[in-house]
């Protein structure tokens, strides 16, 4: 990986030293309202959203209800379905296993995964084939197709990764990879599967040891709709007449590495916060994480490798949301002030607006401090 050029990088390293402080009473009152705001203008039953600065959680809050037919409130705790936000935690994965030599980025899938057959690049191009890599997929230009919308609402459950890529692994590409940008569930479910050619053991134990424990995440975990998962939300939908309606049913379990996993709005901030902390990547491997990926005749486009990257009134950011059945979710970073904003809850459909809604949050902290940067090449 590169090192960390120019005013990003500069901003990023000093967020990394910056120290962590408490929330003024004021900024925990201004923050409190803007959740209620948004929570009575979207309708949204139960909400929880949580902040880190400089690496150590600072607010953690739920309103309203998980559970509205027993009348149980969001809590901090409560636990939803993260839906795209596994999409960052797979791709931190492939970066490690990157770092350490493990893996690279820019090799054939069919290296890690064999059952990943090559595809053939079209009628007119001979026995040519089309080169998928990690890095494409990270980038969400590999070719791979969407989640259709059948499979939106599946309720089969895949006992592997290696089932559930039995879906969609023989399907043609959709286009010619590193071609175009277009966003692809299904090739962050590849990923996982790199995941596990590449460190040799099943993806949930990967990332559990490798970024749940770093980051201090206890409560994330696999979105299993059988298992008994204490303080699980109940998930609703806005009905066509406007009436709050619980949502319908969907096993997650054909999407894990991209769209499986449940866990709390605090777990999710304490793992943006170890990503801007670098204690789960090389603080050059955060940056080229969050470096916006250009097509092949070198469009530039709005993702890195895990995250939509952009800046809001000149500050650079990065973030990922997420909208499955019952939920709608956002992970939120904000490198140069060390900030990270999670927000998750049991409404379907309203993941848009809680990009505005944490960068509003975002906006209320305190400017970080002076802080000493942190050489290049240093993190864990």
């Amino acid at each position: 990986m590169a090192g960390l050029p120019g005013p990003l990088g500069a901003v990023l390293l000093a967020a990394l030293a910056a120290p962590a402080e408490q929330l003024p009473p004021r900024t925990v009152e201004a923050v409190n309202t803007a959740l209620a705001r948004a929570r009575d203008s979207l309708s949204i039953p139960g909400l929880t959203a949580a902040v880190a600065v400089g690496g150590e959680m600072v607010f953690a809050r739920g309103l309203g209800l998980a559970d509205l037919e027993n009348a149980v409130p969001a809590r901090a705790e409560t636990v939803y379905r993260i839906a795209s936000l596994a999409k960052p935690i797979t791709a931190t994965a492939v970066l490690q296993l990157a770092e350490r030599g493990r893996l690279d980025l820019d090799a054939p899938v069919q290296q890690y995964v064999p059952a990943f057959l090559e595809k053939p690049a079209g009628p007119d191009r001979g026995r040519a084939r089309w080169r998928v890599t990690p890095r494409l997929l990270l980038a969400h230009q590999g070719g791979l197709r969407h989640v259709a919308a059948a499979e939106w609402s599946s309720t089969r459950h895949y006992a592997s990764l290696g089932e559930a890529l039995e879906s969609f692994k023989d399907d043609p590409l959709a286009y010619e990879p590193g071609s175009r940008c277009q966003y692809s569930t299904y090739g962050y479910n590849l990923l996982g599967s790199v995941v596990e050619g590449a460190a040799g053991r099943a993806y949930l134990d990967y990332v559990r040891e490798e970024v749940f424990e770093p980051a201090g995440m206890t409560a994330t975990r696999l979105d299993d709709v059988l298992a008994l998962i204490p303080n699980r939300a109940r998930g609703y939908v806005r009905s066509a007449s406007g009436e709050i309606a619980n949502a319908i049913l969907a096993d997650t379990s054909n999407k894990i590495p991209g769209g499986g996993l449940a866990s709390t709005a605090p777990d999710m901030a304490r793992f943006g916060a170890a990503l801007l902390s670098g204690r789960l990547l090389k603080p050059e491997t955060f940056h080229a994480m969050l470096e916006p990926q250009q097509t092949r005749d070198r469009k530039r486009t709005a993702y890195g490798l895990g995250f939509r990257v952009g800046a809001w009134k000149g500050r650079p950011e990065a973030w990922q949301h997420g909208g499955q059945p019952q939920v709608s979710t956002l992970l939120y970073l904000r490198p140069g002030q060390g900030v990270a904003v999670a927000i998750l809850c049991n409404l379907e459909g309203v993941a848009p607006a809680l990009l505005d809604l944490a960068r509003e949050i975002a906006g209320l902290l305190p400017a970080p401090p002076p802080a000493i940067l942190t050489p290049p090449g240093k993190g864990r």
